[in-house]
C-alpha cells in the first residue's frame, strides 16, 4: 500500500477531527447530564433548529419554560445553548455571576461585515482588554459630549422643537408617527457621532433610515441561525448576503459619512463628536499593536452606536404614543402633571423628573410593557458555573429572556397590562423596581442608558406639552400587541395630534 498523500491527509484529518470533537461532546454532555438543564430532545445535527419559531422566539421558550422550567436547554446545531427566565434566574447570571458570563458568542456570519479579531465594534465586542477600552471610551467620550451634562439636553430639546414642527404639519389628519420619531432620535444620535443632524426630508437621511430598519430585521430569522450555527455554510456563493442585505447598505452609508467627518476634521481643534475622539487614539495608537484603536475598529464602533441608539429609543416612543391613545385618562394626568409643573410655554428639563412622579411611572412602564428587546443579546460562559442549581459549562450560550423578568408575575401586579402604579408608591411617589431591567443587568448593561433616559423623558414630555393624541375617528382602535423580529415593534397604527 502507498503512502497516504496530500490529498488524503486533508479529508482523513477533517473526519478525525469531527470524530474527536463528538467525542468530547458526548463526553461532556454525559458528565454534566444529571445536572445539565432539561430541554427538548434535539436533533442528529440540527439540533432544535425546526422545533423553534424564529419569527417568534419569546413565544417558543415561553412555552419550553412551561415545560422544563426557568432554566432549560436547547441545541443550536452543535450550539449548546442555556435560556434563564424570571428575575431570580437573570439576576444571579448577569450580576452575581457576571464577570463569568459577559462573554459573547461568535457571530460568524459579522465577518461578512468586517468583525474580526481586532475590530469587534463595542457591542458584540468578546469580554476582554479590548471590549473594556472601547467602553471606556465610548462612556467618557459621550460624557464628555454632553450626556448628562445640560449640552445634549440643550440638544435634544432644541431636536424636539424641530419634531413638533414636523407634528403640526400633519395637524387635521391621520398619521403614522414611528417614521418622524426614527428622524428626532436619529439626529441626536448623529450630533454625538458625526457632530451634525440632517433635515428630515434630506435624501440620504431616508435613505439611512429605510436600510436601518432592514438591517434590524436581519437580526433574527431561521436563515441567520443557521449560517451561524453551521458556518462552513458562509462559504456558499450568495448565501450569507441575503442574511446581510441591509446590515451591508448600512455599513456603506456609515463608510460614507465617516468619510466626509475626516474630511472636514481639524487635528487642531477639541473634537467635535465621537468620530474627531477616536481618530484622536487612533493617532495615539500607531505602533501598539495590542490596541483596539483602529480605523477599521472605528466603522465597526459607529455601525453599533447608531443603530443600537436610534431603534430602540425611537421605538420605545413609538410605544409610548400608541399606549397614550389606547389609554387617554393616562395622557390626560400626564398633560396635567405637565401644566402644574412645567406650564405651556417652558421647555421641559431633566430637573423636572423629580416633581414629576406620574409622567416617571408611565415612561417606565412604557419600557416595561413594550419589552422592546425581549431576549437580550446573547451572553457566553467564560467557565463552568451554577446557576439556580443547574451546572452550566465553559463555552455555553446564555439567552437571558428579559420579557420573562419585566413580566414576571410573582413581581408584577399586572404583568400584562399596562399599569403605571407598578411604579408608584401608595403616596403616588415614583419607585424603583429591582425587575425593571430594559437596559439589561451586570458588566453588559447597555451604555447608552443615560443618553436613552433623557431622550426618553424629554421627547416624550415635550410632545404630550404641545398636543392631545387620540385614534383616528372611523378607525378601530388599534392593538397593544407587538411584533417581533428581534425587536417588539408595535402593530403598524395610526393617530391624529391635536394642539393643546
Amino acid at each position: 500500500m502507498g503512502l497516504l498523500n496530500g490529498d488524503t491527509l486533508g479529508p482523513l484529518a477533517m473526519a478525525l477531527a469531527i470524530f474527536l470533537f463528538l467525542v468530547d461532546l458526548m463526553h461532556r454532555r454525559t458528565r454534566w447530564a444529571p445536572r445539565y438543564p432539561p430541554g427538548p430532545l434535539p436533533l442528529p445535527g440540527l439540533g432544535n433548529l425546526l422545533q423553534l419559531d424564529f419569527q417568534d422566539l419569546p413565544r417558543s421558550f415561553g412555552q419550553l419554560r412551561r415545560r422544563f422550567g426557568d432554566v432549560f436547554s436547547v441545541q443550536m446545531a452543535w450550539t449548546p445553548v442555556v435560556v434563564l427566565n424570571g428575575l431570580a434566574a437573570v439576576r444571579e447570571a448577569l450580576v452575581d455571576r457576571g464577570e463569568d458570563t459577559s462573554d459573547r458568542p461568535p457571530v460568524p456570519i459579522t465577518t461578512l461585515l468586517g468583525f474580526g479579531p481586532r475590530s469587534q465594534g463595542v457591542i458584540l465586542a468578546p469580554y476582554g482588554r479590548a471590549w473594556r477600552e472601547q467602553r471606556r471610551f465610548s462612556v467618557s467620550t459621550m460624557r464628555n459630549l454632553g450626556v448628562g451634562k445640560k449640552s445634549l439636553e440643550q440638544w435634544i430639546t432644541e431636536e424636539a422643537s424641530y419634531l413638533c414642527a414636523a407634528f403640526s404639519d400633519q395637524v387635521g389628519r391621520p398619521f403614522s408617527p414611528n417614521v418622524l420619531l426614527n428622524k428626532a432620535v436619529s439626529n441626536v444620535i448623529a450630533s454625538l457621532i458625526f457632530g451634525r443632524r440632517f433635515e428630515y426630508d434630506d435624501p440620504r437621511f431616508l435613505k439611512l433610515l429605510d436600510v436601518l430598519q432592514d438591517a434590524v430585521k436581519e437580526d433574527t430569522g431561521l436563515l441567520r441561525e443557521v449560517l451561524n450555527s453551521i458556518p462552513v455554510l458562509l462559504h456558499i456563493p450568495g448565501l450569507a448576503g441575503k442574511a446581510l442585505q441591509g446590515q451591508q447598505a448600512f455599513a456603506s452609508l456609515v463608510d460614507e459619512l465617516l468619510a466626509e467627518n475626516k474630511m472636514t476634521r481639524d487635528q487642531d481643534q477639541p473634537p467635535r463628536d465621537l468620530t474627531d475622539a477616536f481618530l484622536d487614539e487612533v493617532e495615539k495608537a500607531k505602533g501598539n499593536p495590542e490596541s483596539s484603536f483602529s480605523e477599521e475598529n472605528l466603522r465597526l464602533v459607529v455601525f453599533d452606536l447608531f443603530s443600537a441608539g436610534m431603534v430602540t429609543t425611537s421605538m420605545t416612543l413609538t410605544w409610548a404614543l400608541l399606549l397614550m391613545i389606547l389609554h387617554p385618562d393616562v395622557q390626560r394626568r400626564v398633560q396635567e402633571e405637565i401644566d402644574e409643573v412645567i406650564g405651556q410655554v417652558r421647555r421641559p428639563e431633566m430637573q423636572d423628573q423629580a416633581r414629576m412622579p406620574f409622567t416617571m411611572a408611565v415612561v417606565h412602564e412604557v419600557q416595561r410593557f413594550g419589552d422592546i428587546i425581549p431576549l437580550n443579546l446573547p451572553h457566553m460562559t467564560t467557565k463552568d458555573i451554577v446557576v439556580q442549581g443547574f451546572l452550566i459549562p465553559k463555552g455555553t450560550t446564555l439567552i437571558t429572556n428579559l420579557s420573562s423578568v419585566l413580566k414576571d408575575e410573582t413581581v408584577w401586579e399586572k404583568p400584562f397590562r399596562f399599569h403605571p402604579e407598578h411604579f408608584l408608591d401608595a403616596q403616588g411617589r415614583f419607585i424603583k423596581q429591582e425587575a425593571f431591567m430594559p437596559f439589561s443587568a451586570g458588566r453588559r448593561l447597555c451604555l447608552g442608558e443615560p443618553l436613552a433616559r433623557m431622550e426618553l423623558f424629554l421627547f416624550f414630555t415635550c410632545l404630550l406639552q404641545r398636543f392631545s393624541f387620540s385614534v383616528p375617528a372611523g378607525q378601530p382602535c388599534p392593538s397593544d400587541h407587538g411584533v417581533y423580529s428581534f425587536l417588539v415593534t408595535p402593530s403598524p397604527y395610526q393617530l391624529c395630534a391635536v394642539p393643546r
